[in-house]
């Protein structure tokens, strides 16, 4: 099949947070939206298709998957992943977030300390906080356009503030990185050495930007596979996110028990059945419509980069090796975060993602969806070059 991601679909009236709570949340009505993490395009076909049939069925009873679910989970992460998974390591969440807290519940009580990697996806931060436990962060550093990871901070972070769980970004919003399997095994040698449990958010893990490869945490050693948490979804991959589903893969009985336990308070024992359907369909059937997304997404990488290079040569990209959110860097202009923020929202009538709700080294960034049609995209790529030129 052929598929045309640059066929622009009106989201506006149809509940979407994207669009639709714009003058809500202080931004003007006619501000073209390219923040939050979601995508512009209708899903995948043969998704479409199967929510469709167990539509027609009509009913909507309490449902769990069956054993195709777990193949088919099973067949992606092998085909995709390289990461061999048993049934029996599967629980299902309504979301990565939704599991984050579970895992903070699990894995650490109230007062004790949680560590993130900063600047990072700002619900880390706020189900620390919302549920009262003591957030540390080690802040990520930039050097010659690349973030990496300060290790000896990190470290000496765990050590003064006894930190009980680690909530990893991989690969990582808003920086882009995609780390090496030589990164990943220093951070889990620190968390073995001072038993930190380490939560792994890999939502973003089918959006790698050739050569650099996802590794799964789970692969980089037995040791590293029995004190973790893997968490990820269709949702990102598909647009599926209001769909509320996603899997968690945990390999010692002890977390797991206590993850699912935490689950189980919760009084969400069953998963959406909408959520698996989707997610199964496109386990089984998504990979066509996937590559031909990764191509798209590739020319618009490739249209932003030429244009800031042509026409806001101040804004300086950095390179992503993964996700379709990218972090821009303003700080070239000299406005303060308010100015660059008001000038953007305002007077450009753009909405990106501020950087500093990421933490403060996120200064004079801005981070945007690419998961647009090109047509949107250059809209608002117009939009700034004219305000800022």
């Amino acid at each position: 099949m052929t598929y045309n991601f640059n066929k622009i679909t009106d989201r506006k009236n149809t509940n979407a947070i994207k669009y639709d709570l714009a003058v809500a949340r202080g931004k003007p009505a006619d501000v073209l939206s390219l923040w939050v993490a979601d995508m512009d395009f209708p899903t995948a076909p043969a998704i479409l298709e199967a929510l469709h049939e167990k539509i027609n069925h009509g009913i909507f009873g309490y449902s769990v998957p069956d054993q195709r679910f777990y193949d088919a989970v099973a067949k992606w992460m092998k085909e995709e992943h390289d990461f061999d998974i048993e049934r029996r390591w599967i629980v299902t969440t309504p979301g990565v977030v939704f599991a984050i807290a579970c895992a903070i519940k699990a894995f650490s009580s109230e007062g004790q300390a949680v560590l993130i990697q900063t600047p990072v996806y700002y619900p880390f931060k706020n189900m620390i906080e919302a549920n009262k436990r003591k957030l540390v962060t080690s802040s990520l550093f930039e050097k010659d356009g690349k973030w990496q990871i300060d290790f000896a901070d990190f470290e000496q972070k765990i050590i003064d503030n006894q930190v009980k769980l680690f909530i990893l970004c991989s690969p990582h919003n808003p920086v882009g990185r995609v780390w090496t399997r030589e990164e990943l095994t220093k951070l889990s040698e620190i968390c073995l050495r001072h038993n930190v449990i380490v939560f792994a958010d890999e939502i973003h893990n089918d959006f790698i930007i050739p050569p650099h490869k996802h590794i799964v945490y789970s692969t980089i050693s037995k040791e590293a596979a029995w004190n973790c948490v893997v968490s990820t979804s269709a949702s990102k991959t598909f647009n599926l996110a209001g769909l509320q589903f996603s899997t968690n893969f945990i390999q010692n009985p002890a977390l797991k028990k206590k993850f699912h336990d935490e689950r189980d308070k919760t009084g969400y024992d069953e998963p959406s059945l909408m959520g698996f359907v989707a997610a199964q369909a496109a386990y089984e059937q998504g990979k066509e419509w996937l590559t031909a997304l990764k191509a798209h997404l590739a020319e618009n990488l490739a249209f932003l980069r030429n244009f800031l290079k042509e026409r806001l040569p101040r804004v300086r990209l950095i390179e992503p090796e993964g996700t379709y959110l990218i972090w821009l860097d303003f700080s070239a202009y000299g406005y303060s975060d308010a100015q660059l923020d008001d000038i953007i929202v305002n007077k450009a009538k753009v909405w990106l993602d501020r950087g500093t709700m990421f933490g403060s080294e996120g200064e004079n960034y801005q981070r945007i969806n690419i998961a647009t049609p090109r047509p949107l995209l250059q809209e608002a790529l117009e939009r700034l070059a004219k305000v800022f030129n």
